[in-house]
């Protein structure tokens, strides 16, 4: 299992992250963050991406009662966010943003390499 600081770090090394904030679902606070929060700092990143993961989990239309929802993505013209649920023994659902530029980042290995960092961090869950 890798430690937190450690997950930050190894998910601040993706090509193309800039900045990645770890979020508490259940009060919509920031844990943790890394990278550059100029723009948005992350106690407001973690309150708005709270509103998106709970639209999100309480839109019938994309989900269904046995399929767990496992990650949104947001394009935009200059790059690309991606919010990953993590699963565990946690009370409220932890989740981390990660903003990604478009010219550095690829989507298809962003993912992968997120999903393998937090699985590290979790001891092998999702």
């Amino acid at each position: 299992m890798n430690s937190l600081d450690g997950c930050l770090k190894r998910i601040m090394d993706i090509p193309g992250a800039r900045s990645v904030t770890l979020v508490d679902g259940a009060s919509g606070l920031a844990i943790a963050g890394a990278g550059d929060h100029d723009v948005v700092d992350e106690h407001e990143d973690a309150a708005g991406t709270t509103d998106v993961v709970r639209a999100t989990i309480g839109c019938p239309a994309l989900g269904s009662p046995d399929d767990d929802l496992t990650e949104i993505v947001v394009c935009r013209t200059r790059g690309f966010h991606l919010l990953y649920l993590v699963a565990g023994d946690y009370d409220g659902r932890l989740f981390v943003h990660v903003v990604f530029d478009g010219d550095s980042g690829n989507l298809g290995m962003a993912r992968y390499q997120l999903r393998s960092a937090l699985e590290e961090m979790t001891g092998g869950d999702r």
